[in-house]
């Protein structure tokens, strides 16, 4: 739990067990992959968001900072994990969070060089378990960055060039926003709540296990799911 609440060094915590280095990284790893296997799957989490009587769910990208950069990507010279909107290292995680900003599900962890709508594409589960959703008459609100998907997710009027937008499209689309908004609480929820979200050490291909096994802990701890 320290080392998730607090960020607290592997070091420091085999000096405080009074344990090795390479037996706390393995008590780590394992603690990780106990608590991730109980995240639940995104069908499962969005049919208790509908039992709840949720109108929409929001989904969102948010960038896992990492210190791993030694990966080559597909573009010579740009690291595989490298994020050009953040300026930074890190792993893309997609956030399923309810309308009161609410993190109901976290996916697989996808280099941070990835636009969301790519992030979402990859992933098995998000598109085709989304249009389920939406096809009960249900909402899912992104931002543009999912525009690729607006016909699965609604998404704001994106305005044309030479062409603007109605104060119909105007009022639509701040109203979105507002309801949208939440799904940045969200993922503020989990970075402030877990420090060791905010900046990964280990291999950025466990950010999407440790963000799994975040939301299990969050769930417990305040005794919500949805």
């Amino acid at each position: 739990m320290r080392w998730f609440l607090d960020g607290t060094r592997v070091r420091q915590l085999a000096v405080d067990n009074a344990i090795s280095v390479p037996n706390v990284y393995r008590c780590l790893h394992e603690g990780i992959d106990v608590l991730a296997g109980l995240k639940p799957s995104l069908h499962a989490a969005l049919l208790a968001a509908k039992i709840a009587g949720h109108p929409h769910v929001n989904i969102d990208g948010t960038l896992i900072y990492t210190d791993r950069c030694a990966a080559p990507g597909p573009t010579p010279g740009v690291d595989l994990w490298w994020s050009g909107k953040h300026h930074h290292h890190g792993g893309n995680i997609q956030v399923v969070s309810s309308p009161d900003g609410w993190p109901l599900w976290t996916s697989d962890v996808r280099p941070g060089r990835e636009h969301d709508t790519t992030c979402a594409r990859a992933h098995p589960q998000i598109l085709p378990d989304l249009t389920a959703w939406t096809g009960d008459g249900l909402h899912a609100l992104a931002d543009l960055g999912y525009e690729g998907e607006a016909t699965i997710v609604t998404v704001p009027i994106k305005k044309t060039k030479g062409v603007e937008l109605t104060d119909a499209q105007k009022q639509l689309n701040w109203l979105q926003a507002h309801a949208r908004a939440r799904a940045e609480q969200a993922n503020a929820l989990l970075k402030m709540t877990f420090k060791a979200l905010r900046r990964v050490s280990l291999d950025p291909s466990q950010i999407g296990k440790i963000a799994a096994a975040a939301l299990v802990l969050l769930h417990v701890d305040q005794s919500r799911t949805t």
